[in-house]
């Protein structure tokens, strides 16, 4: 949207001053990649609903910012226009360098102590029946901005109790107690994206790793076995069919409940390069394969995103458990 809009549609073309060396310095000495034009069935058209100008605008008043913009999202235009947008805590600069991510990386500005507050007051002006909640990592601090999960989400609750709330989590990697008190503050989804196959993790996720993020979703489930817990995963990055299946066995193997699966899109030319357009055919083969495994819900298009539908899936999720506790009572 020059305005902050503007600036968000020149980022998903690769062009204007937020791309490049200013925004992602750690990327500025690599070969460049050329971004491939997009199949016919992955395109979106740019947002120009008045509600999705309106929800822009709320998001400014209130000073707060948006995974949906700074990740540079193509599902924008859809979720802005029925006001759902995927709040970002803890400023717009993270600490890590994932080769597919387009948050700016650097050092990051001290936390804003007023943040969870204006996030609960905003959820309540857009009468959000689910919000979800996500954030940079942030390596710098002691408990990697655990505190400041549970004080939003505390803060979601007073403003919006009826709300439900979804969280998706850095790894809280090195920063031990930190999972225990973000689980203690009761989000109704724990999500936390593993991302890729572990085999790709050295080029695309180099800061994580891949069983240590398999090991929290579930501690999550052995601390608190009726919060939902929920990962994603990017396809088109080179991975083989075979490595996505045994992710979801691993993730079952987790007691994960509700899986998504999207096409990895490359945000500029300093990023990694799609490998591949997974097909719709293939998405939906991903997702039959993944519910036979035992998932309570699964999401597999090439424009699923971790917090896409959010609110639609969240009721879908408690009907699925719903229906499978009264399977067994039967």
């Amino acid at each position: 949207m020059t305005t902050r809009v503007e600036i968000d549609h020149r980022r998903s073309a690769g062009e204007g001053p937020l791309r490049g060396a200013d925004r992602h310095p750690e990327k500025a000495h690599r070969p460049d990649n050329p971004i491939q034009r997009k199949p016919a069935w992955i395109r979106v058209k740019a947002p120009t609903s008045p509600v999705y100008r309106e929800t822009h605008a709320l998001m400014r008043a209130n000073g707060l910012v948006t995974v949906c913009e700074e990740a540079a999202c193509p599902n924008i235009g859809e979720c802005w226009s029925q006001r759902h947008a995927t709040m970002m805590i803890m400023g717009e600069t993270c600490t890590r360098a994932c080769s597919f991510c387009n948050v700016a990386t650097g050092i990051p500005k001290a936390l804003d102590t007023d943040e969870p507050r204006r996030v609960g007051d905003a959820v309540a002006k857009l009468g959000l029946r689910h919000v979800v909640v996500t954030s940079v990592d942030r390596d710098d601090l002691a408990d990697g901005g655990a505190a400041h999960f549970a004080q939003t989400i505390r803060a979601i609750r007073d403003a919006a109790p009826d709300t439900t709330i979804e969280i998706l989590t850095p790894d809280f990697l090195r920063k031990d107690g930190a999972l225990e008190i973000v689980v203690e503050a009761r989000p109704d989804v724990f999500n936390h994206n593993l991302e890729t196959v572990p085999a790709l993790y050295p080029t695309i996720r180099p800061g994580a790793r891949y069983y240590h993020s398999l090991r929290l979703l579930d501690r999550v489930k052995q601390l608190a076995p009726s919060i939902f817990t929920k990962s994603g995963l990017m396809v088109g990055l080179g991975e083989k069919r075979i490595e996505v299946l045994q992710v979801m066995d691993d993730l079952r193997s987790a007691d994960v409940d509700f899986l998504t699966i999207g096409q990895y899109l490359q945000p500029t030319v300093k990023h990694a390069a799609v490998d591949r357009f997974v097909t719709p055919d293939e998405f939906e083969d991903y997702a039959k394969v993944a519910r036979g495994k035992g998932f309570l819900l699964v999401s597999a298009t090439p424009l699923t995103r971790s917090s896409y539908h959010a609110d639609r899936d969240f009721a879908a999720l408690r009907a699925a458990r719903e229906a499978q506790l009264a399977a067994r009572a039967a």
